[in-house]
């Protein structure tokens, strides 16, 4: 199991940029973006590098925490509880949190008292003093007066303008380096791995039942989950209730299946943002995200009473942004079959509304009945095959030949677009680097044909990493000067 990101919470009252701030550091991550709908960035969590290390922030205000017995409150009072909670979170899963305060206004008592409950922690503590947008009005605030907050050293950023954000994030980098839970590095970028000798690649087994498949179960609240779980490991392992959110926690457990050892993780339903009102849902979410993270595949548990919610099109698009093999199981399939639903126009309607993973193998089952659970576990190690296994390179290079020839990339200002070499530079997920003249200019819609082709070729169904490159000219092959042909 790979290193886990260290958490950075990021706390405070509204409207001090809080969210800004998180949105522009999150948003410098180097990773793969989508521009297919479902792949949302309204998310409050992230995954993201700096300097080459990996790191997951929560944007604690993304979370609602005025529930409808508390309405009756003065807004004061109401406000204070909010953040309380929020910094509460942050306390109990973060290892390192950022209180971000209004530099314009100076401290207030809401900041103070958020302060006093993040102290006693024993956690790196860092005060972004936001809104500094240039060292005057860095000048003309009443900076000074943060010190107060006892937490140390004071960070004036914009995070409208990105201000000071550089230097912030390096403290945090140094202080969870000092107390001992360091972000782990960026490993196997495709850069350095398409430096390697090709004589040293070795094709991966497709089967090793020796080594354990690790699958999270993930979906909203009450589509069935535990009882899903509960079917798969022939126990009732798991509480299982009709109340939405019964599991709080991401649970571990193993069983063997046709000689392949899994690792099952039950994860707690994630619900929309504005429905969570409940302190230990909101530890749910970054537990379930955590899974996400350990896992070779993720199940996403549909309810086949509806055909993909907005939160469905959302977790699938989690999953394709951290790059794990994923199989869609709709519940509750006996139900949708009385009121006459079918596979294929269940099907049908899943490819609209999410058509960025239309690669991924869809399963109707009926946790309660029983009926198609073990599919699952066949699915599962299926992908977890494919997720980690490696293509020859003659292979690759072969089929990229057949597709240049029907299919060349469209035209770059009247120039030739050409596609020389295509390398797997790592697997889980599968990462290809092709070498091509002017990648820049290659259309979206062509690059969805190439990896189309490679998907059908190969009978791929999990996520592909493409990374298109400019090829070195040392690296193209030489053109025989005239005269010189059979000499």
């Amino acid at each position: 199991m790979s290193t886990p990101r260290p958490l950075v919470a990021f706390v405070g009252r509204p409207n001090v940029g809080k969210s800004t701030l998180f949105n522009r550091i999150v948003g410098r991550r180097a990773a793969i973006v989508e521009d297919q709908p479902g792949v949302t960035r309204d998310r409050n969590y992230g995954d993201f590098t700096w300097e080459h290390r990996l790191l997951s922030g929560v944007d604690t205000g993304g979370f609602d925490p005025v529930s409808p017995a508390r309405k009756d409150e003065s807004s004061d009072r109401t406000l204070m509880r909010s953040v309380h909670e929020q910094a509460q979170l942050a306390v109990d899963e973060a290892a390192a949190v950022v209180l971000v305060v209004d530099g314009r206004e100076g401290p207030t008592s809401v900041d103070r008292a958020v302060a006093d409950l993040l102290r006693p922690s024993g956690k790196p503590l860092f005060v972004a003093v936001n809104k500094m947008d240039t060292p005057g009005t860095e000048g003309e605030s009443p900076l000074s007066e943060f010190y107060g907050l006892g937490f140390g050293d004071l960070h004036p950023v914009s995070a409208e303008h990105g201000r000071g954000v550089g230097e912030l994030m390096d403290a945090i980098l140094e202080g969870l380096a000092a107390r001992g839970t360091p972000a782990p590095e960026v490993q196997d970028e495709p850069e350095a791995l398409e430096e390697r000798d090709e004589a040293e690649e070795e094709e991966e087994p497709l089967d090793d039942p020796a080594r354990e498949i690790r699958l999270a179960i993930v979906g909203r609240p009450n589509v069935g989950k535990s009882t899903l779980v509960n079917k798969l490991l022939r126990e009732d392992r798991f509480v299982v209730s009709e109340v939405a959110g019964t599991t709080r926690d991401s649970i571990d457990a193993t069983l063997e299946h046709e000689g392949q050892r899994f690792v099952i993780t039950d994860t707690a339903g994630i619900r929309r943002k504005r429905s969570i009102a409940q302190r230990v849902e909101r530890y749910s979410v970054i537990r379930a995200m955590r899974s996400m993270d350990d896992a070779d595949v993720v199940a996403l548990i549909l309810d086949a009473q509806e055909a993909g919610a907005d939160q469905d099109a959302k977790l699938a698009g989690m999953v394709v942004e951290k790059g794990r093999a994923l199989v869609i199981v709709v519940n509750k399939w006996d139900i949708a079959q009385e009121a006459g639903a079918t596979q294929r126009w269940y099907k049908e309607e899943l490819g609209k509304r999410l058509p960025f993973v239309a690669w991924a193998p869809i399963l109707f089952v009926s946790a309660k009945e029983g009926k198609g659970v073990t599919a699952l576990l066949r699915e599962a190690g299926r992908l977890a095959r494919q997720y980690r296994t490696r293509l020859p390179t003659p292979k690759l290079n072969e089929l990229l030949e057949t597709i240049q020839e029907a299919h060349p990339a469209p035209l770059s200002h009247g120039h030739p677009v050409k596609l020389f070499y295509v390398s797997m530079v790592s697997t889980a997920p599968p990462t290809l680097v092709l070498q091509a003249s002017r990648p820049e200019t290659i259309p979206d819609h062509y690059k969805r044909f190439v990896e189309n082709r490679f998907r059908e070729a190969f009978g791929l169904r999990v996520p592909l990493r493409f990374v298109y490159r400019e090829r070195a000219r040392r690296d193209r092959p030489r053109r025989p000067k005239p005269g010189r042909r059979g000499a």
